[in-house]
């Protein structure tokens, strides 16, 4: 197991008292089980922002270095995609 830390953390009352009802509800055994789970989630979530802003830079990289067409070109076949996407999507509503 991990060792532990004691920390302290101050926080409005409306928290402090969110976190008493949470385990006086039976939901959790102890105010510090509340802490580390709201922690865990807030590392996931930082995680996926992480990821997710990796990967718009990928996709903004990829645009900046082209290939460049010019705009009718590019709204051709936007068209053409939206086009078979109406089409597809109508052939499945018909199946």
């Amino acid at each position: 197991m991990a060792r532990l830390e004691r920390i302290t953390v101050t926080m409005p009352e409306e928290m402090a008292a969110k976190l008493r009802a949470a385990v006086e509800s039976g939901e959790y055994a102890t105010t510090s089980e509340v802490v580390r789970e709201a922690l865990r989630d807030w590392s996931d979530e930082q995680e996926r922002r992480s990821m997710a802003l990796a990967e718009l830079r990928a996709e903004i990289a990829k645009g900046i270095d082209g290939p460049f067409m010019d705009g009718e070109e590019f709204f051709a076949e936007l068209k053409a995609h939206v086009a078979d996407l109406v089409e597809r999507h109508r052939k499945d509503e018909a199946a």
